[in-house]
């Protein structure tokens, strides 16, 4: 077995983590890829067994798990490290929220044991795509939590023309359009307002940020849609948004949303669930009025 690993970086306290982890994979002779960055800490571990990577290239199909060390951004990373490689990525929470990075830092021997021996779930996560007049975001124009159209800064709102499948659906006035996947709708979407929905359920949410108008509501549509744009606004410019990536494009570019081709695979411990995750995250039926007694 081969298994890679990835971090943005670890703070000091966190390196012990990490070097845990390493001894872990090692005890079942597991062959590990560690990210150069992550190579230049001072481990205390034995080098036998451990090669270097720097980029997506040096990932191929004898990988058999990306282990992601951060949060939910550090596994939005991985996404564009793996690409279409069908290679699963295994999310250590060292960050906060961690909806999808669910298994805790101290769970490493749990989890490296469930690798091991093949005792994981594997969750099937769709993409987005974006098709646009010019080329934008290089090698990797899809994302796993959403797109987002915004206006710049502080300029006025900007009126985005919406259609599905080149019928009009609608023009939001507003300060930007969010177009989640299912499993980004527990992020930017869900801080503004847009719903939850769950990841198996083939679908794109569309939600306007900040809209002028209070009857634009959130809407849920099939992901078969191709969700196109056209935006009008007061400033030249605005901002193109997968992810956590952005690029400043000019408003008279074309733009298309779809579903992505290849889907990317979360592994998960079996009782880490969507609901139990919402429970946990959201702290939903944790109302200290629970338990008071009257």
């Amino acid at each position: 077995m081969k298994v890679a690993i990835y971090s943005r970086g670890l703070e000091p306290d966190l390196q012990t983590q990490l070097l845990i982890l390493i001894k872990e994979l090692r005890k079942y002779h597991i062959e590990i890829l560690l990210l150069q960055t992550l190579a230049a800490y001072n481990l205390d571990v034995d080098s036998e067994g451990i090669s270097i990577f720097s980029n997506s290239f040096e990932l191929d199909d004898s990988v058999d798990c990306l282990i992601s060390l951060g949060g939910d951004g550090t596994i939005l990373d991985c996404v564009t490290l793996v690409r279409d490689k069908n290679i699963p990525i295994l999310g250590i929470n060292f960050g906060r929220l961690g909806f999808l990075a669910g298994i805790g830092k101290d769970e490493l021997t749990v989890a490296v044991d469930a690798l091991v021996n093949g005792t994981y779930v594997v969750d099937k996560r769709t993409l987005i795509h974006l098709d646009s007049s010019i080329p934008l975001f290089g090698e990797t124009p899809f994302a796993l939590n959403e797109f987002a159209i915004h206006k710049r800064d502080i300029s006025p709102m900007i009126k985005i023309h919406t259609y599905l499948n080149g019928e009009f659906l609608n023009t939001y006035w507003c300060d930007g359009v969010i177009v989640a996947t299912p499993t980004g709708s527990t992020g930017y979407n869900m801080s503004c307002n847009g719903p939850i929905v769950f990841p198996d359920s083939s679908s794109f949410v569309i939600t306007p940020v900040a809209p002028h108008n209070l009857s634009m509501r959130p809407i849920v549509v099939p992901d078969s849609n191709i969700i196109s744009f056209e935006i009008e606004g007061r400033t030249d410019q605005f901002i193109c948004a997968m992810d956590a990536r952005r690029e400043i494009v000019d408003k008279d570019i074309q733009l298309a949303i779809k579903k992505e081709k290849f889907t990317i695979s979360l592994l998960r411990l079996n009782e880490n669930n969507f609901l139990s995750t919402l429970r946990t995250k959201l702290r939903w039926g944790m109302d200290k009025r629970n338990s008071l007694s009257v």
